[in-house]
């Protein structure tokens, strides 16, 4: 897919899923702003990986529940690229615990970055696209969005909420250029999961349909393809990268 002369914000673009999807992108083409939080070494690291590809890419600190931080990041990638044309919501966290243990901290640190951050930057990216009469739009939800899970209310709420955000997005916007879809992973190996034990990665497998666990590349390949001209007319849509687990 091309993406020459695109920009392309990702947050949650230093690791894991981001980074591969910011990979996808880049290997296109596509220029990227990554961002992070945490060490600020993380983001220079992932910056010189996407340099590789020869398109322009930096990396800005962004607190993405926070909501003037983010419109100030917004406005600096615009003035540094010349523009946006690619939005993909990535950041996300977990505090997993049961209801009856979760505090009120719990719950909203994951509403803040995951469903909030997710607003935020489409709110201060929605006049842009408007006035370019073009945009793509993707958010990171989970098939925890889809059926729940016990541990994770605050998270499947989250996830849930992205999902129910998008459709709305997707039909202000289609009058105007501008798509805006969601993809649901499944089981992907990342930082999240990578440190259980190999009792509980076979028992995560044998209940996925391919038998195997999800990588990276797997979610940023549907991601290249909903931010693509190929996507244009596919808006609202919730996409599973799942291995069939959640059918």
């Amino acid at each position: 897919m091309n993406f020459e002369n695109k920009t392309a914000v990702v947050t949650g673009g230093s690791r894991g899923i981001g980074l591969a999807i910011a990979s996808k992108l880049a290997k296109g083409g596509a220029n990227i702003a990554i961002l992070y939080v945490g060490d600020e070494s993380e983001g220079l690291k992932a910056k010189e990986e996407l340099l590789q590809y020869g398109t322009k890419v930096e990396q800005y600190f962004c607190d993405v529940s926070d909501f003037d931080a983010s419109k100030q990041v917004i406005d600096k990638v615009i003035d540094e690229f010349g523009g946006i044309d690619i939005l993909v919501n990535n950041a996300g966290i977990t505090r997993d615990k049961l209801v009856l243990n979760m505090d009120e901290k719990d719950f909203d640190a994951v509403i803040n970055v995951n469903l909030k951050g997710t607003f935020n930057m489409i709110k201060h990216t929605y006049k842009h696209f408007m006035k370019k009469r073009y945009g793509r739009i993707v958010s990171t939800s989970s098939i925890i969005g889809i059926i729940g899970n016990a541990g994770q209310a605050n998270y499947a709420a989250s996830k849930a909420g992205i999902i129910a955000l998008t459709k709305s997005v997707a039909k202000e916007l289609a009058g105007r250029g501008v798509t805006a879809n969601a993809v649901a992973p499944g089981y992907i190996g990342t930082d999240m999961t990578n440190v259980l034990s190999d009792k509980v990665k076979d028992a995560m497998k044998a209940q996925i349909p391919a038998k195997r666990i999800g990588t990276p590349e797997d979610v940023a390949d549907v991601v290249a393809f909903l931010c693509s001209d190929d996507a244009a007319y596919v808006t609202g849509e919730v996409i599973r990268v799942d291995g069939g687990l959640a059918m």
